[in-house]
């Protein structure tokens, strides 16, 4: 019996022995049901101890290893381990899949957790991030990810008393996460002092933010919020390795084998030790605990189950055990009882009863067991071991009866001869030994033979005379029993009975392996003589049945899954009822239920198992022998191949890969582009031949279909088309709304997208993409219209159902390994669908993100045949398919109950209608079926005969092959695969509509001389004539012997000539296409022919084999032949004489001949233009150099074609694009209109006679289109269709140095940053000290030590600081950001940043309040607009690259550190992973947050590297939109409530500085930016885009754009860098407002409630112009207003119009209030404006403070009064300030070596002086007022003596400074001088004589008047670990003298106490300065602290808070 079909019985999983206690914890729960739930190999397992009963979950593909139990305790979530690894949610009651959750982890899922109310699920990945994922697992949709933790994480779990908080633990870590928008932030658990940082196995939570954990060394860690803080010491005695929370408190179990109880505050109530117990033993380690009740279950590592009632805690109860550590392979079957021996590496073997599913004893052995056998008579048992000897037992209590060790290597095999009187064992050393069992087991022969690998399998003849064996290299040999003599002679082996059959090799069994592979991986087989079957194990999880016996190769099979990876055995149970297979590395023992055929008839209810999973299923369930033959349709169908070389969307990468020759190109003055336009007419053509069920009626009874690349919408009444053009490669499917309104289309692509379009407006609603690689071929809309499901032409076809609308993936899963063809919503179910392909039907449902699918079945109703079509019946469980032989089948549920013969040949297409059905078929028949499929009511015959008198064209044959059926209208719209469109009207006439070529590619194209007409001639040989006048029909048809590539008519119009692909052509006549003469000279393809002009004398013939021939037509002979082109030729061009031929080549060379004789001229380029042509459809020569594209190398130009006045060539390229280039098109690279409609190569091009229309055929789309040529000017307000050159002008868009230094602006990362001082040297806690005379041990007689600093103005009491709150910001980020000033509350309230502060400034009361939750500088700002959401501000940031240096440094200081000083380093390690976690929001961030009481309400994580720079809320207020600094300036829209992306795409190449929703919409939406303008749609998840078209005004160039402000009817104003403004009208340019400002405009604002536009630009300030000017709606009228600040140019960056005011923000960093009437300014805010700020210093005795800054001004600033009080303009940048000891004289040092002494009263100078050229550094009054010190860069401090008057002469100064001065300090006593110096060096002077005090003692003894110094041993505590690139800048003692403030590099302010000699010592830090702080003071009576910052220019005045008495 050589049948390769499957067998027809089955087997059903009846019991699982054993449960998954290695490597997993926490797997084991009570469901509702109270049935426990569990997992062992890959299968969930729910087991109901009160039946004994277990059911099974299958949908897993490989070991689960994580399990979660819904907090409703019903539903269940299993994670699985894998290369793509996926979640299941599962019904424990009904053991279904509810939803898959897949495509983001790899590797594995360790954790899952549900929270409270069960609607999100957390899960935590194996991969090296050990990534967390947060998903509503109900839609399968991923709501947030993120990296977990560089090490593993072992549990994690919702915070069940917190919304959105999560904790999870791992190795040497604790997290605490919260979820807000889309981002998860940690937060690391702070050890501190109260335990050791060490491992947590598991973890709850309680109440109040507490959260319990259990670590490795057996301690409960007990945390409140993120710190520790208390231990339960010794809670176990080991690990604790899982811990249940339950309503009556906790449980923990542990690796001590302990269970313990703790009550709700974790008070111990009891402890249970199982080891004590009677069924304990020593090793006992619990795994998982669930307490419910008085019950509590508990898994061991030994995969035992116990369940434990809590009154009788000795008596635990054990309910499942199995094997457990190593591997499990031996297994045996009792000869005459239904009982198990299993035998495994952890030296036990147990015997299990499958009729009582338990376990009934069990034996420890000596050594681990490999193998086992049973004696005939069931009295011994045999085990072989891996040592090499095998033991005997008595099978009824186990005791030994023989031990015998002859071999070393592992026994692997070992069997009783049949009539008991043997032993056979096998070892691995390739050896078979025999021994006599009643012999007690002596030794009586062994087999000797050829076999040179390990035995692995055996097996006796029924007589015992033989033993066959199998080795491990697949050797069969026969050996004599029992001498053991191996049998050579194959005849004696003829008539043997085998026993048993357990070998893998051997004719019997050689179907059990794949066809064409010599693996071996099938461990064991076993075989059922009587029922003709036999099981495999395999190494893949696999337990598969085939028939026995199974000769061929590759025979089908049923397969069944569960072990994880290898399955080691399989057996039959002695009377065939069971098999029992065990698993390797699962330990598992599964018995399956053998289901013989005759009881499956009566069961056809049993469904067929559900698959999740593509493991190759389709190669084996398939019950079928080999299929019949393909139709040949269907044939040609599946080898059509959709790829391309290139794709459209490779194409920006491949212009990038020609840069350079762009730049070389760019920098010579091209052409612009045509004036003139072509716009698409008419398309004849519609694609039949590859696709089905592509044609339909719309609602207005328009007709819908597409072709080439194009959808069209035909209306048949005025026979005109109109043209959906958003694709831009071959459409593939087509699908219509049920309102019939809408239309989807799929298309080829590398990324290929799906477009929802309206018929009516065609204009696209959304557009899917991201799942489908190389194209879509299928697409079905569901009943309700919402869902969207597609196919991919891809190698799986996945399948992808989507909310279209909204353009979201809902679900996807791989289709099948063959094509389908056709995918159907179930109306009634739109979670339900069905597809057909070849040999596949499958039902599908959707669960979560995934669908799961069931093969149809077929019962004993025959095979699965390809099937073509298929639709849903009138009830939801009946669909019906139509098959590739002529039938229909009816399926019910997945059922196939009937079949009906509809066609001859395949059934194409079906439609379902109100009462019945319509079939169409290869056979050309239509026909309608009642609703039953009984009864054919009525067939149509697609015949020539009945085309009524109407046609548009004529049909090419009867009966074509139907591929797409519609109805409506009372007629029937068949589309064929000859692409041709016929509208069947019900009593029968046919009209031919549209119709194009058919399959083959369309070449030939010639046009009439003088009529509109064209001719065609196509690799569907055919040559056909087409109308071009508005009838648009074909009017002759011509059946040819060869496809044709080329035709042309002669000049006069009456004869037509076509090349044909054998060599030959023929001359016919123009009108009846009947033969006029033929001729054949050559053998390949003629490529070109041309009659030459005038009297059409001769005929120039072209072909592939490099000649061209000359004929006279009159005398029909060849005259010439035209030699020397080295490829074959493409184009050939007569000059007006017929005396020249041009002619091109495939190797691109250009040639000329002359006529009639053929000989070769050369003719210079220059005279080449001067010669008048007749044609031009030449691609060389110098006229179009520039056609070719940068990227010529991929593509070809195929054709061109001149109009008759000579100004405009046409193109046609392999991209699919026809241009339009200037002729002549000299110079590279021509700019040019481009067109997109045909897919892939253009073949032709050719202008009609008159030039009114452009015809260009499509090669492979066998399309033909037309057209029109419209002039310049006759451009009506339509929108053109034509996207503008590859080149962007280089015309540059315009200089202005603000806009440059804002595009070119770096911005700096905190995280990285670098010191803002060049210094040098070693840093001063890696600096080495020698130990001083002070540190030997003090002697009580010495003076106690002085003051280190004398403390003034402070009371007696001391109190320390403990705090500072950030209290007023002087500053605001003007200069390079915009659109960043926003009124709040009708005006009251003004909103702003700079650093990473938000400010809400109270314009009554100057009060400011802050936002300081981002963790950089922000850099834009916006306010949301809608009622709705009043108050609701985003701010996006600059990026933080992650500082994994950082990281790693902790962790190394940790281990190098630790033995001593560990408490401190532990605290700044703890801070320090603070801060990273809070850098370690790499990505940049937007949050959204309310601006009154500053809560976040939603951070977006985004993929904009570098930052985000523009923000902007949509209409509804719902949507956000930013703008990336990435290098592609990514645009991204977000719902940012949820928190979700919904669609980003790059913006432009340069920088885009403003992107906004048009105020009325949340689709519509505009970019600006560096020569750039674009008008964005955002469809469902797509955005689509068109660039602002500059159309004719008087030549307008494309500039940079800076800002953007919106009218109504679609009216959009951009501001230029020139200071015009653009207004655009849709998306085209219609007016200029010339010099609306006479630099940049940077700003635009709209006002929502009148419409008027405030502008605001740079500008110089003059009598009528200002740089805010206010307009009307038009941008006709304006008002200017001046802002009176003093300024020579006033540059405004942000305006916004509140009631009556206009709020501006200018560059100089102020912000001011215009009055719109009176015009009146009032500056609100005042700010240094450029950085840095280096001078800061407080007023000795007043709340005020100065300020000196790069921007060369000193400013006054008072506290309480919160403002500016005064500014000094000096004309040079400052460097230094600082105030005499009484507060009346500021001395100021300048950038350029000059210091200044200013009188505080009257601001006038006192003295200046300039003794260096290079910047002062720091400037000092003496205590006593005397001396002036002023350190500069040039290594010096000059001593300067006041009291000689304003001269300032220099006494003397400081010599040896070794590097440039930083700080300097006077001593309080004004006789000693410290300076701090750039090489982290600290020297003291003598003052004034300038002498270095080199004694250390006399130092340690000076009182200090103030201390700013970063450097010295008093505060070396304040330099971190982690400044190696970064320092610490400045620094300020309080005036108490007991707390140090500092400012570093990485903008932070730090608290320290004073003084720290300690390395590394703890402080708190305060955030909000961007990179570079660069000075710090204490205002007097240390009230406040003033930190001025480098990069932000701003000021910040902390409030200081003193600890209470």
């Amino acid at each position: 019996m050589a049948d390769r079909s499957a067998p027809s019985c089955h087997l059903r999983l009846e019991w699982v022995y054993g449960y998954r206690g290695h490597q997993c914890r926490n797997n084991l729960y009570y469901t509702a049901a109270k049935e426990i739930v569990y997992f062992v190999a890959g299968v969930g397992v729910v087991y109901s101890p009160r039946e004994h009963r277990q059911k099974f979950y299958l949908g897993h593909q490989d070991d689960i290893i994580s399990l979660a139990l819904h907090p409703e305790r019903v539903l269940v979530a299993t994670g699985q381990v894998g290369k793509e690894p996926y979640i299941c949610v599962w019904d424990s009651y009904t053991v279904q899949t509810v939803s898959v959750l897949k495509d983001v982890h790899t590797h594995g899922i360790a954790c899952l957790a549900f929270d409270l109310d069960g609607q999100r699920l957390v899960s935590v990945g194996l991969d090296s991030k050990n990534t967390v994922c947060v998903w509503d697992w109900r839609k399968g949709k991923l709501l947030s990810m993120a990296p977990g933790h560089t090490d593993r994480i072992f549990d994690i779990s919702w915070d069940l008393y917190q919304p959105n908080k999560l904790v999870s633990c791992g190795v040497k870590h604790i997290k605490f996460w919260s979820l807000c928008g889309n981002s998860l932030t940690p937060k690391r658990g702070v050890f501190g002092k109260t335990g050791d940082l060490q491992t947590i196995l598991c973890l709850a939570c309680a109440r109040d933010e507490v959260t319990y954990s259990g670590a490795l060394n057996g301690d409960i860690y007990v945390w409140k919020g993120i710190n520790l803080v208390r231990t339960i010491q010794g809670a176990h005695a080991a690990g604790i390795f899982s811990m249940n929370a339950c309503e009556e408190g906790f449980a923990t179990g542990g690796r001590d084998g302990c269970v313990r109880l703790w009550d709700l505050n974790f008070k111990p109530i009891t402890v249970i030790d199982l080891r004590e117990t009677d069924q304990g033993y020593k090793g006992l380690s619990v795994r998982s605990v669930c307490w419910r009740g008085d019950h509590i279950l508990v898994g061991t590592q030994d995969s035992e189950i116990f369940e434990i009632v809590v009154h009788e805690r000795n008596k635990p109860f054990l309910i499942m055990q199995g094997h457990c550590e190593g591997e499990l392979w031996a297994l045996a079957v009792h000869p005459t009882k239904p009982l198990a021996m299993t035998g495994s590496d952890d030296r036990s073997v147990r015997i299990w009863s499958l009729i009582d599913h338990a376990l009934i004893a069990r034996c420890n052995m000596e050594e681990p067991i490999r193998c086992a056998a049973v004696s005939t008579d069931g009295i011994h048992l045999a085990l072989g071991m891996k040592d090499g000897s095998f033991t005997v037992l008595r099978v009824r209590d186990m005791t030994e009866v023989v031990h015998i060790k002859d071999r070393k290597e592992a026994i692997h095999e070992l069997k009783y001869s049949p009539d008991g009187n043997f032993l056979a064992v096998g070892s691995n050393d390739s050896s078979v030994d025999i021994y006599g069992v009643v012999q007690r087991y002596k030794k009586v022969g062994e087999c000797i033979g050829l076999s040179l690998s390990f035995i692995t399998h055996m097996d006796w003849s029924s007589d015992s005379k033989y033993l066959q064996t199998n080795d491990g290299n697949g050797k069969r040999l026969f050996y004599r029993m029992p001498s053991g003599k191996e049998v050579t002679n194959k005849e004696e082996l003829k008539g043997v009975q085998w026993a048993s059959w357990t070998c893998v090799s051997g004719l019997e069994v050689n179907g059990i392996w794949p066809k064409y592979s010599d693996i071996n991986d099938i461990n064991s087989v076993d075989a059922n003589f009587i029922g003709q079957v036999m099981v495999t194990a395999d190494d893949y999880g696999i337990v598969k049945l085939f028939r026995y016996p199974c000769l061929r190769k590759g025979a089908k099979f049923k397969k069944y899954l569960g072990h994880s990876a290898h399955v080691t055995n399989v057996r039959w149970s002695h009377d065939h009822q069971w098999v029992v297979s065990i698993g390797g590395a699962d330990h598992s023992v599964f018995q399956w239920k053998f289901v013989p055929d005759r009881k499956l008839k009566d069961s056809l209810h049993i469904a067929p198992q559900e698959s999740l999973v593509d493991s190759n299923s389709d190669e084996s369930d398939s019950d079928q022998s080999d299929v019949p033959e393909l139709d040949s349709e269907i044939e040609q169908e599946t080898q059509i191949t959709y790829r391309r070389q290139v794709y459209k969307e490779d194409l920006p990468q491949l212009k990038e890969q020609c840069k350079e020759k762009r730049k070389s190109a760019a920098s010579k003055r091209r052409e612009r582009a045509p004036g003139n336009s072509i716009r698409l007419h008419f398309v004849h053509g519609y694609r039949g031949y590859d696709c089905r069920s592509n044609l339909f009626y719309t609602q207005t009874g328009e007709i819908v279909y597409h072709v080439a690349a194009v959808g069209v919408v035909y209306n048949r009444q005025q026979n005109t088309q109109r043209f959906y053009l958003g694709h831009d490669d071959d459409i593939l499917c087509l699908a219509i709304h049920p309102l019939k309104d809408y239309v989807a289309t799929g298309q080829v692509g590398r990324d290929s997208s799906i477009h929802i379009w309206d018929t009516e407006t065609i204009k696209p609603l959304s557009v899917l993409k991201g799942y489908h690689q190389y194209g879509v071929c299928a697409v079905d809309f569901s009943a309700d219209g919402k869902r969207l499901a597609s196919v991919g032409i891809d190698d799986n076809h996945t399948i992808v159902l989507w909310d279209w609308k909204k353009g979201e993936k809902l679900s996807a899963v791989r289709g099948s390994k063959d094509k389908i063809f056709v995918v159907k919503i179930n109306p009634y179910m739109p979670d339900k669908l069905i597809t057909v392909g070849i040999k596949h039907m499958k039902f599908w449902r959707r669960a979560g993100g995934g669908l799961i699918g069931k093969k149809g079945c077929i019962g004993a109703l025959g095979r699965t045949d390809t099937m073509m079509c298929a639709v849903y019946g009138w009830t939801e469980e009946m669909a019906f398919s139509g098959t590739s032989t002529g039938d229909v089948c009816i399926w019910r549920d997945v059922f196939l109950i009937k079949t009906v013969k509809a066609h001859d040949g395949p059934v194409f297409s079906m439609h379902a209608l109100e009462k019945g059905f319509v079939t169409g078929g290869k056979d050309g028949v239509v026909a309608l079926w009642d609703d039953t499929f009984e009864r054919c009511l009525k067939t149509y015959a697609i015949k020539r005969a009945a085309l009524a008198p109407g046609s548009k064209g004529l049909l090419l044959e009867d009966n074509p092959s139907i591929r797409a059926i519609s109805l409506g209208h009372g007629h029937i719209l068949v589309g064929t695969k000859n692409g041709e469109i016929l509208e069947v009207d019900k009593s029968g006439p046919i009209t031919l509509l549209v119709q194009g070529h058919m399959e083959g590619e369309v070449w030939g194209l010639a046009t009439h001389p003088h009529l509109p007409i064209c001719a065609t001639v196509s690799d569907d040989k055919t040559l056909r004539i087409w109308d071009l006048s508005p009838s648009h029909c074909m009017l002759a048809v011509r059946k040819l012997k060869k496809g044709g590539r080329c035709c042309c008519f002669s000049p006069e119009g009456k004869a037509l000539a076509v090349g044909l692909n054998d060599g030959s052509f023929l001359i016919v006549n123009a009108d009846t296409l009947e033969d006029l003469v033929s001729f054949q000279h050559r053998k390949d393809v003629i490529s070109e022919i041309r009659f030459s002009p005038g009297a059409g004398k001769y005929l120039a013939v072209a072909s592939c084999d490099n000649f061209v021939d000359i004929y006279n037509v009159m005398s029909s002979k060849r005259v010439g032949i035209c030699k020397g082109a080295s490829s074959y030729i493409t184009h050939m061009d007569w000059d007006i004489r017929g005396k020249l031929l041009q002619v091109n080549t495939g190797a691109k060379e250009q040639l000329f001949f002359e006529a009639p004789r053929g000989k070769k001229q050369t003719i210079p380029s220059l005279e080449v233009e001067k010669i008048g042509w007749a044609s031009w459809t030449s691609v060389l020569g110098s006229c179009c150099e520039g056609i070719w594209p940068i990227i010529g190398e991929v593509t070809d130009v195929t054709a061109s074609c001149l109009t008759s006045d000579s100004k405009v060539l046409a193109t046609g390229d392999d991209f699919g694009f026809v241009k339009l280039f200037r002729y002549p098109a000299k110079g590279k690279f021509g700019k040019f209109k481009r067109y997109v409609a045909h897919s892939t190569h253009v073949t032709n091009v050719r202008w009609t006679y008159d030039d009114s229309l452009l015809v260009t055929v499509g090669g492979a789309d066998t399309s033909l289109m037309l057209w029109t040529y419209e002039m310049e000017g006759h451009r009506d307000s339509r929108q053109c269709d034509s996207e503008e050159s590859d080149l962007d002008s280089e015309e540059d868009g315009g200089y202005d140095s603000d806009v440059t230094r804002e595009n070119e602006i770096n911005y700096t990362i905190k995280a990285l940053s670098t010191n803002i001082r060049p210094m040098f040297g070693i840093k001063p806690h890696l600096q080495q000290k020698e130990p001083t005379l002070d540190e030997r041990p003090p002697v009580s007689r010495a003076l106690p030590q002085p003051e280190k600093l004398q403390t003034n103005n402070v009371g007696k009491k001391k109190r320390p600081i403990e705090d500072l709150i950030l209290e007023l910001v002087f500053g605001y980020r003007g200069k390079d950001c915009r659109n960043n000033v926003h009124y709040l509350n009708d005006g009251a309230d003004v909103i702003y940043h700079t650093a990473s502060i938000g400010i809400l400034y109270n314009v009554a009361t100057g009060s400011q309040s802050f936002y300081q939750e981002h963790s950089d500088d922000i850099l834009c700002l916006t306010v949301n607009q809608h009622p709705k959401f009043t108050n609701i501000v985003a701010t996006g940031q600059e990026t933080q690259q992650i500082c994994q240096p950082m990281v790693a440094l902790c962790n190394s200081s940790q281990k190098e550190m630790t033995p001593y000083k560990i408490s401190l380093v532990r605290a700044d390690v703890e801070q320090l992973e603070h801060s990273i976690s809070r850098m370690q929001a790499t990505a940049p961030s937007i949050h959204v947050w309310d601006a009154m009481n500053k809560q976040t309400l939603s951070v977006l994580r985004c993929y904009h590297s570098k930052g985000v720079c523009s923000v902007s809320f949509s209409a509804t207020g719902k949507l956000l939109l930013s703008v990336g600094l990435d290098p592609e300036h990514t645009i991204t829209i977000w719902k940012w409530q949820e928190g979700a992306k919904i669609a980003s795409r790059a913006g432009h190449s340069q920088r885009i500085f403003v992107a906004e929703f048009r105020p009325d919409s949340d689709t519509q939406f505009v970019s600006v930016g560096v020569k750039h303008v674009r008008f964005w749609t955002l469809a469902g998840r797509a955005l689509l885009s068109k660039k602002g078209l500059l159309s004719s005004i008087e030549d307008a160039r494309m500039q940079t754009m800076l800002s953007v402000a919106f009218g109504a009817n679609n009216l959009t104003f951009t501001g230029t860098i020139s200071g015009d403004v653009c207004v655009w009208k849709d998306h085209v340019l219609i007016r200029i407002v010339a010099k609306a400002h006479n630099g940049p405009v940077f700003t635009m604002y709209t006002t929502l409630r009148d419409g008027l536009i405030v502008t605001g630009g740079k500008e110089r300030p003059s009598k009528e112009g200002g740089a805010v000017k206010l307009w009307d709606q038009e941008l006709k009228r304006c008002r200017a207003f001046r802002l009176e600040t003093g300024q020579m140019t006033d540059c405004v960056r942000s305006v916004c119009r509140g009631k009556g005011k206009i709020l501006v923000g200018t560059r100089n960093a102020e912000i001011i209030e215009v009055g719109e009437k009176n015009a009146a300014c009032n500056i609100l805010i005042n700010g240094h404006m450029d950085g840095p700020i280096w001078g800061l210093a407080t007023h000795p005795s007043r709340d005020f403070f100065l300020s000196a800054a790069e921007d060369g001004t000193v400013r006054l600033w008072d506290i309480a009064e919160k403002k500016m009080l005064n500014k000094v303009s000096l004309g040079h940048a400052a460097r230094t300030v600082c105030y005499s000891p009484e507060g009346d004289m500021v001395a100021i040092g300048m950038k350029n070596g000059e210091f200044i002494i200013l009188l505080v009263t009257s601001l006038k100078i006192w003295g200046k002086k300039r003794d260096r050229r290079s910047a002062i550094q720091d400037i000092r009054f003496s205590p006593d007022s005397r001396y002036l010190a002023v350190g500069s860069s040039e290594n010096a401090v000059d001593f300067y003596d006041l009291t000689l008057g304003p001269t300032l002469n220099r006494v003397s100064y400081c010599k040896d400074i070794p590097s440039f001065v930083i700080q300097m300090d006077f001593s309080a006593d004004s006789s000693y001088l410290q300076v701090s110096t750039g090489s982290y060096k600290r020297q003291v002077y003598e003052v004034p004589s300038g002498k270095q005090l080199v004694d250390q003692a006399v130092i340690d003894r000076i009182t200090w008047a103030t201390w700013t110094s970063v450097l010295g041993d008093e505060v070396i505590g304040i330099w971190s670990r982690h400044a190696e690139k970064a320092d610490v800048n400045c620094a300020c003692v309080s005036h108490s003298g007991i707390n140090l403030v500092t400012g570093d590099d990485f903008g932070m302010v730090k608290l320290f106490d004073f003084p720290c000699p300690e390395k590394f010592a703890k402080h708190k830090r305060f955030l909000g300065h961007s990179a570079h702080l660069t000075n710090i003071r204490f205002t007097s009576g240390d009230r406040y602290v003033v930190s001025a910052g480098g990069d932000d220019c701003s000021l910040f005045v902390w409030k200081c808070v003193h600890m209470p008495h």
